[in-house]
């Protein structure tokens, strides 16, 4: 599983950019694609990485990608993407 903002910056657009364009194309993300982690899990991930913020001081809670959702969120990018260049 990988963070939303792992997974933005490995595709080079912004967490915000990249949650709204899972928000736009939610059919497309079940919950075994992508869900947000529950308060208990983000302080667990805090403690386990030794750092007082998630994200670099982010307040929104953190969305995790399986491997599908990661994926899934390629072909969503990609294709925006393909019709920014185009159009």
């Amino acid at each position: 599983m990988i963070l939303d903002s792992d997974l933005a910056a490995i595709y080079g657009v912004e967490t915000k950019r990249l949650n709204e364009q899972v928000r736009r194309n939610a059919g497309r993300f079940p919950s075994d694609f992508s869900f947000t982690l529950t308060m208990q899990e983000v302080t667990n991930l805090k403690s386990q990485i030794a750092t007082s913020s998630l994200h670099g001081g982010s307040r929104k809670i953190p969305r995790v990608f399986t491997e599908h959702g990661v994926l899934m969120a390629a072909n969503v990018l990609n294709g925006k993407r393909e019709r920014i260049v185009r159009g």
